[in-house]
């Protein structure tokens, strides 16, 4: 037996997900991998558009940033960064974007303003699964965060994979074992898992989310100077999920990515279950207490986890496809 075919077997055990098995004939033909600068030759600018555009929208549309860093989460974290979690649904398939997993995600209709930016400068060459990331690297540039440099060569994939996204996405109310085992499996260890759920630093969390700890009792676990703001921006024992009904992250610095989110969970003023698990397990609450400390700190293992995760077993070579349109899978002559 090759040392390829070995490679497959232990990694389908390892993950323990049969639908791997489907893919493992379009793995096979896998190319050299992700590289620094993969367009250097074949769409060198494409780099500097993506940045022109992100950099555009952020200025038109604040909230944009947030989207472009939740979408590497969503997408990579579901088997691979294959730019699944954009495309729609059809008559046999949903779309990642249309399940509970996803709910609150937006904004991808400004994914498609940057590939035809893309396109019109270099027709078929980008795929939306590198658009994907590098837009997430530089929205969180835009927020205050690291420059982190990413690999790209990326292709996309051509199917959803809403049907197993739970099997890969941790919920919000999930265990922290739970929510540790779910990054391991990604090669992302303690400390990067704990800075990756620094990203709470940004954004907002709709009141469909929280009120559980609301009502009908309040998690006596909050912060009670903090539970009167969330009281007053969730009202409603059962929001309307369409509702404008939110409350930010961080009420110090809304929309900059920092470290003051692990002193707000440390303080009982995390809005989500994981956010207060994450201040009180044993494992996880030093690198709490050390990132609250130091920002250098965190963003180092911030742009360790987010490497880690945007590498997360990708298409590559002549694997998957380039799309023409990020969210409809090339059709099939």
């Amino acid at each position: 037996m090759g040392s390829k075919t070995l490679f497959f077997i232990a990694l389908l055990s390892f993950s323990a997900i049969s639908a791997f098995a489907d893919e493992v004939e379009e793995v096979a033909s896998a190319g050299p991998g992700l590289v620094m600068n993969f367009y250097k030759d074949s769409c060198p600018q494409a780099e500097d558009i993506i940045k022109e555009q992100v950099q555009l929208l952020y200025k038109r549309h604040k909230n944009t940033a947030f989207s472009w860093l939740r979408n590497i989460f969503h997408d990579c974290a579901v088997q691979r960064c294959d730019a699944s979690l954009l495309l729609d649904s059809t008559r046999r398939t949903l779309s990642e974007k249309e399940t509970d997993r996803s709910f609150g995600l937006r904004n991808f209709r400004y994914i498609e303003t940057i590939k035809e930016a893309v396109e019109r400068e270099c027709p078929g060459v980008v795929s939306c699964a590198d658009i994907l990331v590098l837009s997430g690297r530089d929205g969180i540039v835009a927020l205050g965060g690291p420059q982190i440099p990413l690999k790209t060569g990326r292709r996309d994939g051509r199917k959803s994979r809403a049907d197993i996204l739970e099997q890969y996405l941790p919920d919000h109310n999930e265990s922290m074992t739970v929510v540790l085992d779910r990054f391991a499996a990604m090669g992302i260890d303690t400390p990067g898992l704990v800075a990756l759920l620094g990203s709470h630093s940004v954004g907002r969390t709709h009141c469909v989310k929280l009120v559980h700890r609301l009502y009908p009792e309040v998690d006596p676990a909050l912060n009670p100077g903090h539970v009167e703001h969330m009281l007053h921006k969730c009202p409603d024992q059962i929001p309307d999920p369409k509702a404008v009904q939110y409350v930010r992250n961080d009420r110090g610095t809304p929309m900059i990515l920092d470290n003051n989110y692990y002193r707000n969970i440390l303080d009982n003023k995390g809005l989500l279950i994981v956010d207060h698990q994450l201040a009180t397990d044993k494992r996880t609450k030093p690198y709490v207490k050390k990132m609250a400390k130091s920002q250098d700190y965190f963003f180092k293992e911030y742009s360790r986890a987010i490497t880690k995760l945007t590498e997360n077993n990708p298409l590559t070579g002549t694997e998957g496809e380039i799309r023409l349109q990020c969210n409809v899978a090339n059709k099939q002559h």
